[in-house]
């Protein structure tokens, strides 16, 4: 009797337990990322952001995630040198998990905000270097992944920086500023719409039966940013210019008719990190899953069950709700002073960044991604609006991730294996 059989049901136990507590810890790390911007610009409370963070974090899990959990469950370590032994990808990725979760359990408590996704590709180069042999990881892959972990919070800084400099141009500059926000907003509320609704359309449906062509997306997602718009300006007509001591300018209310447009951004964002980082908890699982539904047999392609992103959502909640301050402090306050405005630029060129990376099935750090673009608006405004030893913590957090998540998946891999092997 095989392995796989005997403990089979023992695996997925185990699989679903560390599946979730891999998808707390992205709640109480990384959701907590992308939200601070807008908790800490005053334009949501916590409670409105935890309610945003429910409903949009699973629909991106749920709509547009597809893509990257393929890349986790079978991109990053060759499944084909591992069909003599399928017990040892069921060690490796439950040592994976269990590995990347600790980290973040430890990053959290300190307040630091790590990837989860440099956390779990970590941990799978770990275990397949260590436990399968170099040649079995996909050091290519790995490459392509570690690329992005760079060009990602370049790119989002420098979208953050030119979105920030369109609003301190068009509407701080302006002889009434207040009733150039008025005007301005609905466009940038339908630029929010837009953009996610392109890639979700273009790239994120197929696996619930829906394939649009380029031109009927084109076409739906200018629609719906429209609708997006529409809501938006509804919204914004309930606020009223009026200056209160010491704002000579009238730049309160111009801000509070940001906030509106932070609510807008903080769904796109949080859309945007469940399309990416769904995949961290519920890759591993859905790979387990498939190795014993199966009895050893190994398909990179195996469709993830629709309980399991159920359960990576429901974990990535509770996170949040249980352990996300610390994290939202660090990165709404920790790093420059953040206003509306600013953190309307640094989320939005935050989830264009990486919804546009999902669609491609690239597993980027939403971490890095929110923090260079939070560091691209800091930028705008001069080198003295930056805290650089909060920044410093926060790249020293990062170089200790790969290595972390990897030293412990070496080591709860040969603990599994002793323990069943």
């Amino acid at each position: 009797m095989s392995i796989i059989a005997q403990y089979g049901f023992v695996f997925i136990v185990l699989a679903c337990l560390f599946g979730f507590f891999m998808a707390w810890g992205v709640g109480a790390n990384d959701v907590a990322n992308a939200m601070g911007t807008s908790v800490g610009s005053k334009a949501i409370t916590i409670k409105q952001a935890i309610i945003i963070a429910v409903i949009f974090e699973f629909l991106g899990a749920w709509l547009a995630g597809g893509e990257v959990t393929a890349t986790i469950r079978g991109g990053i370590v060759d499944p084909d040198l591992l069909q003599a032994n399928p017990e040892l990808l069921v060690y490796g990725m439950l040592s994976a998990l269990l590995a990347a979760a600790l980290w973040l359990l430890i990053a959290s408590a300190k307040g630091w905000p790590v990837s989860t996704t440099h956390s779990i590709v970590g941990a799978i180069v770990g275990f397949g270097a260590v436990g399968l042999g170099m040649e079995a990881v996909a050091w290519n892959r790995v490459g392509i992944i570690a690329s992005s972990w760079v060009i990602s919070p370049l790119l989002a800084g420098a979208i953050s920086f030119l979105l920030f400099k369109s609003v301190q141009h068009l509407i701080f500059e302006a002889k009434d500023p207040f009733a150039a926000a008025k005007r301005t907003v609905p466009f940038y509320i339908f630029l929010v719409g837009f953009i996610i609704s392109m890639v979700t359309l273009t790239k994120g449906l197929t696996h619930v039966g829906l394939d649009f062509t380029f031109g009927q997306s084109f076409l739906l997602s200018v629609l719906l940013g429209i609708g997006v718009m529409g809501i938006g300006i509804v919204l914004e007509n309930r606020v009223k210019g009026e200056r209160r001591l010491g704002d000579q300018f009238g730049y309160g209310s111009v801000e509070r008719v940001f906030g509106v447009l932070m609510i807008f951004t903080a769904c796109a964002m949080a859309f945007a990190h469940g399309s990416n980082d769904v995949a961290n908890a519920v890759g591993p699982l859905a790979a387990v899953i498939s190795v014993v539904r199966s009895e050893g047999t190994i398909d990179a392609a195996a469709l993830v069950p629709w309980w399991v992103l159920v359960l990576g959502g429901g974990g990535i909640v509770v996170g949040l709700v249980t352990y996300g301050h610390k994290v939202i402090a660090t990165v709404g306050t920790g790093i420059t002073e953040l206003t509306p405005s600013r953190g309307f630029a640094a989320t939005l060129a935050a989830a264009s960044t990486v919804v546009l990376a999902s669609g491609t099935g690239l597993p980027i750090s939403t971490t890095h991604t929110l923090v260079g673009a939070v560091l691209g608006v800091g930028l705008a405004r001069g080198m003295a609006a930056l805290n650089l030893r909060v920044i410093g913590t926060i790249v020293m957090s990062w170089l200790i991730t790969l290595p972390a998540g990897a030293g412990l998946a070496i080591v709860f891999f040969f603990m599994f294996k002793a323990i069943f092997g």
